[in-house]
């Protein structure tokens, strides 16, 4: 806590004492003579603080949100692409499989260019490029059968070489990964071998298609058990797990210092991430402290939070503990509702938009891009 808060406090604490100690001091006095008659071996326990939270609303991306990044049409079956080998067997046809039957060389197969196109004898390239082996099969039959009667064509993945999934962060067997075929999230976990949940920040544990991380809850779909996160991923698809050694929470609005305050031993209390944005009587005159207002989300929904941090400071609620990736807003006088906050807050939010969640990123960062 800074200099400023913590001179703050003590005075408030003296001008507390000052003006109540003598009713404490008969209350005590009370409370011991009461004790001592009724019941001497009964130890008297303190009263539990309030609660800080003023309001707490409970928000999730709507289903067209939701489509923005998630494929509906995703499958588990494989999707043929550049570099993957193909095997071709056409029956009663030895001359036009490939590779050739009874061949010694290298080649085990027919090999997909760039372009998704496959060199095959008689028909020449075609392309593959996207289907899955029972559709490939099905043009390549198709083709064949310009030339000759009924062919019955086998098509078989030799090697896949086109779908990977990147495994970044705290695994065991971190790196990329070509498994042959689409997996669900869990499948492709398991491929980094294990997790030490004990040193991983699954609150900001993310999956990304490209720039963009989809709406997925790491913590609740390991921690939690909770299936309905475990979606089928697509090609190229990163699994980021961060170490907890760098979790952070991040302050903007009326503070000297906004931005990422990180936590100590996986703990960070409200007044002391205030504390170190920079917080200070200046801002306590100009700042709503009774009004603080904190984003936290985890894939497709989020907790909207207000908290009187006043109270807190005055010994009249109970300590706010934050948790990874919450969004501290610190409004200025004048500033009270969450749309007024968040209209101030854009361009905060779309300067550290890489860390913040999915949920962050698509409601309210995509639609103003």
């Amino acid at each position: 806590m800074s200099a400023n808060i913590a001179t703050y406090v003590k005075v408030r604490r003296v001008s507390v004492f000052r003006r109540l100690g003598p009713a404490l001091l008969s209350s005590c006095v009370l409370l011991s003579s009461c004790a001592s008659t009724d019941s001497p071996d009964q130890p008297i326990l303190p009263a539990t603080p309030a609660s800080a939270v003023v309001s707490s609303e409970s928000k999730s991306l709507s289903p067209e949100q939701m489509a923005q990044v998630l494929d509906p049409h995703a499958s588990s079956a494989y999707t043929l692409g550049p570099n993957d080998v193909i095997a071709v067997s056409v029956y009663m046809h030895p001359e036009l499989s490939v590779p050739l039957q009874g061949s010694s060389g290298t080649t085990n197969g027919a090999l997909i260019t760039g372009d998704g196109d496959v060199q095959l004898p008689l028909i020449g390239n075609i392309n593959v490029d996207g289907k899955t082996l029972a559709q490939a099969q099905e043009i390549i039959t198709a083709a064949y059968g310009n030339y000759i009667d009924n062919p019955n064509v086998a098509v078989q993945l030799v090697q896949a070489q086109s779908l990977r999934y990147y495994l970044l962060g705290a695994f065991t067997d971190p790196g990329v990964k070509y498994p042959i075929h689409q997996l669900s999230l869990l499948d492709v976990l398991a491929l980094g071998g294990s997790v030490d949940l004990s040193k991983a920040d699954l609150y900001q544990a993310y999956v990304a298609q490209g720039t963009v991380k989809i709406p997925v809850d790491l913590h609740s779909l390991l921690l939690d058990g909770d299936l309905s996160q475990n979606v089928v991923l697509t090609p190229g698809d990163a699994i980021v797990i961060p170490s907890a050694d760098n979790e952070n929470a991040y302050v903007m609005g009326s503070v000297h210092k906004p931005g990422a305050v990180t936590f100590t031993n996986g703990r960070l209390f409200l007044l002391q991430a205030l504390s170190e944005s920079g917080f200070d009587l200046t801002s306590y005159s100009q700042a709503q402290l009774s009004n603080i207002h904190i984003l936290r989300s985890r894939g497709n929904s989020a907790e909207f939070i207000v908290v009187n941090a006043r109270a807190i400071l005055d010994g009249k609620a109970s300590m706010f503990a934050l948790q990874p990736g919450d969004v501290v807003f610190v409004p200025p006088n004048g500033i009270a509702t969450w749309n007024q906050i968040l209209n101030m807050a854009l361009p905060s939010l779309q300067a550290i938009s890489s860390v913040l969640s999915p949920f962050v990123q698509i409601a309210y960062l995509s639609r103003r891009n």
